[in-house]
């Protein structure tokens, strides 16, 4: 049986933003087979402490090779931490953030975990990039795809950049 297909958003607005990215995308396919990526684009900050700069973001779509969520997110947290990010402020300024994003059509409700990411449906600047590298993804609770859920928000201070991510 396949491994079910993981999303995960990536961001970043500190410390060289894209070389975070690509630090981050090299270590993610040491621990995944990459399926697709998605463009950078380019995002206002949203919520958080003022005066933060722009962010750059993206999705990848992936099969880990841990097999469970939990065990992945611990993956990705030690990736955060490799490149130093630190959690002192919700949503502050960051050098990397890994959100898990879905695990296949799991649904689970942790303390630590919450599958599909709860706010990812309210979020252009996550899914944009979905939408991108998974245009056919769908919510496995509500059913709403990623392209339909972007037009119906609005997506102001979101920009599709040029940048290649792809190498270090």
């Amino acid at each position: 049986m396949a491994r079910p297909l993981a999303h995960v958003a990536l961001g970043s607005n500190l410390a060289d933003p894209l070389l975070q990215l690509r630090r981050a995308r090299q270590g993610l396919s040491e621990l995944c087979e990459l399926v697709s990526t998605s463009s950078l684009w380019r995002t206002a900050p949203v919520g958080g402490p003022p005066g933060q700069g722009d962010y750059l973001n993206a999705v990848v779509v992936l099969r880990p090779k841990a097999d469970d969520p939990q065990r992945f997110l611990t993956e990705l947290l030690g990736l955060e931490a490799a490149q130093g990010r630190v959690r002192n402020v919700r949503w502050d300024a960051r050098t990397l953030d890994l959100d898990l994003l879905s695990w296949g059509t799991l649904v689970l409700q942790q303390p630590n975990l919450t599958l599909p990411h709860p706010r990812l449906l309210e979020r252009a600047f996550v899914l944009a990039p979905l939408c991108e590298a998974a245009p056919g993804w769908r919510h496995p609770v509500s059913g709403e795809g990623a392209c339909a859920a972007l037009r119906a928000l609005a997506a102001d201070g979101i920009e599709r950049t040029t940048l290649r991510w792809h190498e270090l």
